[in-house]
């Protein structure tokens, strides 16, 4: 298949919501999308999950030269009490596009036909998508979050660097954890100075700041899953 990489030069996505037209025979668990022989991506359907009660959808990033596997364990602990899906795509350099080549390209394509994919096969809660990750993949979260935030309502970022976006749309609600000792993204240069600029943008915002380093605490996470689902915080 041929694509257009002009049309991802700004981030934007063109996957649309909607009833999901095929049935598939996959129930539950971790499974691959089979998009890509070498740097494919990971889906987690809960067990709780039917088509019937369209589910939350959480987009998880992981972080520079780290496997998807990574993005799918930052909420996958939640996921079957929370009916959330996760998707967790590979980059495909050692970091996401924009932040390895200072350009977007190959990975926003990538997470567009994965979004595709879910959109096609599982019945999804419109009213709860997010995207989100942790280190880089916070970065690129927020690059692709308030790029596409007529797509995306929550925006989940653990320790981010950054938050760029050179065409915004929509208003997601964002949450932003970030450790007091970071050694690898200091927290006065990153969430510091991020909080308050999406603050000025009229975004909703969510700040969390723990006595930890470059790391996604369990009672962390679990304070975003309640935030994104709009329920008390899980026990673990």
């Amino acid at each position: 298949m041929t694509t257009n990489r002009k049309q991802y030069a700004t981030g934007r996505l063109t996957a649309v919501t909607g009833a999901a037209t095929v049935e598939d025979a996959f129930k539950s668990g971790v499974r691959r999308l089979n998009l890509d022989e070498k740097k494919d991506g990971l889906i987690y359907v809960p067990h709780s999950y039917d088509k019937k009660q369209p589910a939350a959808l959480a987009v998880m990033l992981h972080g520079a030269g780290a496997p998807a596997e990574n993005g799918l364990s930052l909420l996958q602990r939640y996921a079957d009490a929370r009916n959330i899906i996760l998707l967790a795509p590979a980059s495909r350099s050692y970091s996401w596009d924009i932040i390895a080549t200072d350009a977007f390209g190959p990975d926003v394509i990538f997470i567009d036909q994965a979004l595709s994919f879910i959109f096609k096969y599982f019945a999804i809660n419109q009213n709860r998508i997010a995207i989100g990750g942790f280190s880089d993949g916070a970065s690129y979260a927020f690059c692709l979050g308030l790029t596409n935030g007529d797509l995306f309502t929550h925006i989940i970022a653990f320790s981010p660097g950054f938050a760029y976006a050179p065409e915004k749309k929509g208003k997601p609600a964002v949450f932003i954890s970030h450790g007091e000792y970071d050694p690898v993204l200091p927290i006065d240069s990153c969430s510091r100075r991020i909080v308050p600029q999406l603050q000025r943008q009229g975004l909703e915002v969510n700040y969390i700041e723990f006595r930890g380093r470059h790391e996604v605490p369990s009672n962390i996470s679990g304070s975003a899953v309640a935030w994104f689902t709009g329920s008390p915080s899980p026990s673990l």
